[in-house]
């Protein structure tokens, strides 16, 4: 493929920005000792970052359209960084009030990270015109994404046992990566939006592309939210059962935690490379993705947690599921809306993927002592994922992505 320096450049950025944010779920029991804080505020550390990035990501879209993609992503970077610095700084020097500037760090951080990965999406898609070469990027772009968070946990434990605020003091270094390489290898090509464009004109888009293409945008995004809360909410559950019911931590726990996620990354990497521009394909393996994850997630509620051999086992036939939905909505976005137009609406498509990540941790800390219940709620929500993709998404009718 051409462009591989590009592209290798911008899968550093949801690798890294992967990195920051999953590679503190591990560690969030740990956190919750140190700092003498709830399972549930515990869990905020997570949802502060993603909470704040819903409401920001839209504006990043509109302002990547106006002024350029590759200006903002740098931007983006550069205040996730900032954010990490405060964060990390403050587990390092202070000694009391740790926790509300932690929250303040990861607040900044969540505004920064929605200027970075979420306009990866719209930059790849116009730096090609074949179809073929979006969706392997798409694949290259969410594998990245997902290989962050095999690593992550792994990582984080490992940083963990060092010194237990490492992993918040590392975000700001290994930021400064993907700024550099973004700024020295990537050549964004121009865009044709006109520059004078304002905020009204900026929402009427918005409601003209919803008004013609809203049948299957509004499922995609749906289907992106339930499944990345699905994902972050299993996660965050594993984690706090694996120390807690089976006294595993560290290093071990992180490899357990790596299982599912090398489930997504593989398959992420798969489905990048069989897409290629059929649409119909897309279809299908979100279909067969949100089944499979359904299904776990379903047997899950009924194995008990206590045969952890099958529950993890479950877990890694769920990450296959996610691994092959995720690219093929990358790619029905991408290529289904005209590239003046991409900023804005997957702006929208990584703030519904936010939500997931913002409301997945927090309702598994309160269903820690409810796990039949938490599952088959995640089960309920796969199940409407995969009526959405079978109803909705129609390739080839006025509904559909061309």
């Amino acid at each position: 493929m051409k462009k591989r320096w590009d592209l290798a450049a911008l899968a550093s950025i949801p690798f890294i920005m992967t990195l920051a944010n999953s590679m503190l779920i591990p560690v969030l029991p740990l956190l919750q000792k140190k700092l003498n804080i709830s399972a549930v505020q515990s869990s905020l550390i997570i949802t502060v970052y993603a909470a704040i990035s819903i409401v920001c990501i839209p504006i990043a879209g509109y302002l990547s359209d106006r002024f350029g993609r590759k200006m903002i992503i740098l931007t983006g970077l550069s205040i996730a960084a900032i954010g990490g610095l405060i964060a990390g700084l403050a587990t390092w020097f202070m000694d009391s009030q740790v926790y509300p500037v932690i929250l303040a760090g990861r607040f900044i951080q969540g505004i920064g990270a929605a200027g970075a990965f979420p306009i990866v999406i719209p930059l790849v898609g116009d730096m090609f015109d074949s179809e073929e070469d979006v969706s392997s990027g798409l694949g290259m772009i969410e594998t990245a994404n997902t290989l962050g968070k095999v690593i992550s946990p792994v990582l984080g434990a490992a940083l963990a046992l060092v010194v237990w605020f490492l992993p918040l003091v590392i975000i700001p270094v290994i930021s400064l990566i993907s700024i550099a390489g973004v700024l020295f290898l990537v050549k964004a090509p121009k865009q044709k939006q006109a520059k004078e464009n304002g905020l009204k004109q900026f929402f009427k888009l918005i409601q003209t592309i919803l008004a013609e293409k809203g049948r299957w945008l509004y499922a995609v995004f749906a289907i992106g939210c339930l499944a990345m809360f699905i994902m972050f909410g299993f996660l965050y559950f594993l984690s706090s059962i694996l120390e807690e019911r089976y006294h595993i931590d560290g290093i071990k726990k992180g490899l357990l935690l790596a299982i599912p996620l090398s489930a997504i990354c593989l398959a992420s990497f798969l489905a990048g490379k069989l897409l290629g521009k059929s649409k119909t394909r897309m279809k299908w393996f979100i279909v067969i993705g949100t089944a499979v994850l359904a299904l776990m997630m379903f047997l899950c509620g009924i194995i008990n947690t206590q045969k952890l051999f099958l529950f993890v086992l479950f877990m890694f036939a769920s990450g296959a599921g996610i691994g092959l939905a995720l690219p093929s909505l990358d790619a029905l976005i991408t290529e289904g809306i005209e590239k003046q137009e991409r900023g804005t609406i997957t702006s929208l498509y990584s703030s519904a993927r936010f939500i997931g990540v913002a409301v997945g941790p927090l309702i598994a800390s309160m269903l820690l002592q409810k796990e039949d219940l938490l599952f088959y709620l995640f089960a309920g929500f796969g199940l409407i994922c995969t009526v959405l993709a079978l109803l909705a998404i129609k390739p080839g009718t006025e509904h559909s992505t061309t």
